[in-house]
């Protein structure tokens, strides 16, 4: 199975790659040259989602301080700044270990930990929800359109 650390580097890398194709999109539409900013807006928002996800999913197995887990959240809406947060919490060991409430770990605590444990207990069950529930909020957010109207 993927350990947290490295499901949380490849997201926060996916959301890296991603932030400057959409950068990039919208260049090429403000200099005339193509608009394909509805596309690389999809896949942005889709990887967002993901690494939003993951962020959570991390953040509720290694336990960290809800300042750093907002933390995490946050910088999602700051281009780049994911893979430099992934760096800071790796560097400082918060990424290490394996998965705590994998079957043959740790009894959960809680609502979410009992949430998290289930998930770790059914994860192909749980990867068909996870991809189910993020195009469902993705189809969504296509719905109701782009955040800011163009010109």
């Amino acid at each position: 199975t993927i350990s947290p650390r490295a499901l949380f580097r490849s997201f926060a890398i996916a959301e890296m790659f991603t932030w400057a194709g959409l950068i990039t999109a919208l260049i090429l539409r403000a200099t005339e040259i193509a608009d394909i900013v509805p596309i690389a807006g999809g896949i942005h928002g889709f990887v967002f989602l993901c690494y939003s996800a993951s962020t959570i999913f991390v953040w509720v197995n290694q336990r960290w301080r809800f300042s750093l887990g907002l933390t995490g959240l946050l910088l999602a809406i700051v281009p780049f700044a994911t893979v430099p947060f992934e760096v800071t919490v790796d560097r400082r060991g918060l990424l290490d270990g394996g998965w705590r409430l994998a079957p043959g770990g740790e009894e959960p605590r809680g609502l979410v930990e009992q949430v998290q444990a289930w998930v770790l207990r059914h994860v192909l069950l749980s990867i068909l929800l996870l991809i189910l529930l993020v195009t469902a909020l993705f189809l969504t957010l296509l719905w109701l359109g782009p955040p800011l109207p163009r010109d």
